[in-house]
């Protein structure tokens, strides 16, 4: 009895997942060209894999890679490089910024 018990909860879990939709792209519709460039160059032409994060705060965009953060303050037009933080997280570098 245990044994059918534990089987039909397999074959339950394993049925939910498989029907589970796939995950949604996070891809936009639209993407400008220097964006398109500059994660094309990132990436090196797809030759690397990059793992970063963004975050927006104010007038200031923040984005962190392995070797720190740049930080980019907004001129009226768009963002222009303000500091590169070495060593720094994202939540550091927001926090030296808010203030």
């Amino acid at each position: 009895m245990l044994r059918k018990t534990g089987l039909l909860l397999l074959f339950a879990a394993t049925a939910v997942f498989a029907a589970a939709p796939p995950p949604k792209s996070v891809a936009p519709e639209v993407l400008p060209h220097p964006t398109a460039m500059f994660l094309a160059g990132l990436c090196g032409d797809g030759r690397h894999t990059v793992t970063f994060k963004a975050a927006a705060m104010g007038t200031h965009f923040f984005f962190e890679e392995k070797s720190g953060v740049t930080v980019y303050s907004f001129d009226g037009h768009g963002y222009r490089r303000l500091a590169f933080l070495k060593g720094y997280t994202l939540s550091r570098a927001i926090k030296r910024f808010a203030r």
